[in-house]
């Protein structure tokens, strides 16, 4: 009946013996059973469960048993199932109950008077492969989770639209000191300083370009405490929670900026201490040098030689001025590397 190669290992939870042979026939005519395995109540059921040898693909589940009946039992089956589709099989015909199993965590929903062989087949091989479908996407799920969750630097999501936070992870709340239910009731534009409000919006602008989901620059943002960081924003859009959405990746490069105007600031000042020894220093020493050169030769009268005197002290005075200015600078650069 079927080119399908997969063969399943099914549990029937059945207390109802001419029931489950009549599904029992019906499985083996299916072809896509490997094993079928019995268990008449939910004792049972739960054992098979429970037991880590044990393999189970998909489970019939009859919502009448002697120990357990109806939703309670649903759930306390689905608490062992670990993700194995749940397959309902009664002869109630309610709708509303229905809707109820599936809710409660069953796969899909079948009436006894109406099952055959075509009917099982499709329902076997639908719910199994729908589940292996689910079972990725909440992996998936789980990956995208942890990644957002367990990352280093602080991450956010936000609606597109409100621009309020939709989700926000340990690291932002421990870099911004908002709690998550603070985050969660603020939108984006709580954590800018005002005059850094129409850059937002600006940013926001080139986000709906097409072509333009990726995103970043680099922006003033504001802690609980009031404090102002500033921080570098890369953002991607998404869909989350069925809303346009962006995540956004924070880079606090506050300490990293003041230290680049630390070192700017600091060539500046031996930029100018190499033309202060170059240029300023150069003109009180050759004076000294041409009046001590002119005394050495005995070109002057002895007259003369107090004005010499004189010369030369205000020459290696003003060299001293400028000796203790190259100091008084060289200082400042001490200054500015400790406070880095």
């Amino acid at each position: 009946m079927s080119k399908n190669l997969n063969r399943y290992d099914i549990l029937v939870v059945e207390d109802n013996p001419g029931d489950y042979l009549l599904v029992e026939d019906f499985l083996l005519e299916t072809r896509v059973t490997k094993n079928i395995r019995l268990a008449k109540d939910f004792q049972s059921a739960r054992d098979i469960l429970k037991d880590e040898l044990s393999h189970i693909d998909l489970i019939f589940l009859d919502l009448s048993l002697p120990d357990l009946e109806g939703e309670e039992l649903i759930s306390r089956i689905k608490e062992y199932s670990k993700n194995v589709p749940i397959i309902i099989l009664t002869g109630y015909t309610d709708v509303d109950f229905a809707i109820k199993t599936l809710s409660l965590g069953a796969s899909d929903y079948l009436l006894k008077d109406v099952l055959n062989t075509t009917v099982l087949h499709k329902s076997i091989l639908y719910n199994i492969e729908r589940n292996k479908t689910m079972v990725n996407l909440k992996e998936s799920e789980q990956r995208y989770s942890d990644l957002f969750h367990f990352s280093p630097l602080p991450m956010w999501v936000y609606d597109k639209k409100s621009l309020k936070f939709l989700d926000v992870n340990d690291a932002a709340i421990e870099h911004y000191g908002y709690s998550y239910e603070e985050f969660l009731a603020m939108d984006i534009t709580d954590i800018r300083p005002p005059e850094e409000i129409s850059a937002l919006k600006d940013s926001m602008i080139k986000q709906r370009q097409p072509n333009k989901n990726i995103y970043h620059g680099e922006f003033t943002h504001l802690k609980k405490n009031g404090d102002r960081i500033r921080v570098e924003i890369r953002s991607n859009s998404f869909l989350f929670r069925g809303l346009q959405a962006q995540i956004i990746l924070v880079n606090d490069v506050t300490e990293r900026n003041l230290h680049i105007e630390a070192v700017e600031k600091q060539n500046e000042i031996l930029k100018d201490i190499a033309w202060t020894q170059s240029h300023v220093v150069r003109a009180p020493l050759a004076r000294l040098m041409g009046l001590v050169n002119a005394m050495k030769n005995e070109r002057i009268t002895d007259s003369d030689k107090e004005i010499f005197y004189n010369h030369i002290l205000k020459s290696a005075e003003e060299l001293d001025e400028i000796v203790k200015s190259v100091v008084s600078k060289s200082q400042e650069i001490n200054v500015n590397s400790q406070n880095e």
